[in-house]
């Protein structure tokens, strides 16, 4: 078992390494990972530390707990690929294809609303960089796409700020002017009644259900670089996914 290290939080630094063994495929879907008290034997750290890293794990979707049972693999291949454009944003590549055209609808410094200076990790009353754009393809209005981001990279990454697209995305614009580095990431999905602002950008009647993505984006340290919400009109399949079903 390797020693801890003290760059990373150890919580990261076990979920990190659980992370790896099931990505290089020496745990299979289904395997069960150690246990809390076993993590804490062989890290050498308190019970509670280790409980957090497997709740890392299981946030980032890579394990599930079974009452009763333990902690095993999930199967990400039998996962709707409801995460798609985090992988994207994860892989540093451009965040939207060829043939989508994005309208940049609002760049700028705002008053951050409460959740989002929740997602972003900032004190009260701080400003924060917005970037709103409207998405489309041959089928139409396809997203409407927030991007929020620590008032602080408004000096270190002034493009943010322009009302146009950025070639490579916002991550990849950021990385190359920063030092921060995206490690991991954190995304989450529901659905609710579109907003007023939502209904009129996707031209959707009152009422109208939609599908709301969010992505966090973190350093290493668990600062937060980026903090998005992507809106999916109602009737559009954004996700598709084809897997088999035999055992």
């Amino acid at each position: 078992m390797p020693e801890i290290e003290e760059v990373l939080p150890k919580y990261l630094q076990i979920s990190g390494y659980i992370r790896n063994q099931i990505e290089r495929g020496e745990l299979a879907p289904g395997a069960e990972v150690p246990s809390e008290r076993e993590l804490a034997a062989s890290w050498h750290v308190a019970r509670p530390t280790a409980s957090r890293a497997l709740n890392e794990l299981r946030q980032q979707g890579f394990v599930e707990s079974r009452r009763g049972s333990g902690t095993y693999v999930v199967d990400r291949s039998a996962l709707p690929a409801a995460r798609e454009r985090g992988d994207r944003a994860r892989n540093y590549g451009p965040a939207y294809s060829e043939n989508e055209s994005v309208t940049v609808l609002q760049a700028g410094m705002v008053d951050g609303p409460a959740w989002v200076r929740k997602g972003l990790a900032v004190s009260v009353g701080s400003s924060v960089l917005v970037r709103k754009r409207l998405v489309s393809n041959d089928s139409g209005v396809s997203e409407l796409a927030t991007s929020w981001f620590p008032a602080a990279l408004a000096e270190a990454a002034p493009r943010l700020l322009d009302a146009e697209r950025l070639a490579g995305g916002t991550v990849g614009y950021v990385e190359s002017v920063t030092d921060r580095r995206v490690s991991y990431a954190r995304d989450r999905v529901s659905a609710r009644l579109a907003t007023a602002d939502e209904r009129r950008h996707l031209d959707l009647a009152r009422p109208s259900a939609v599908l709301v993505y969010r992505l966090t984006l973190h350093e290493a340290d668990d600062t937060v670089v980026q903090f998005d919400e992507v809106v999916y009109p109602p009737d559009r399949w954004e996700f598709e996914q084809e897997y088999s079903t035999s055992s």
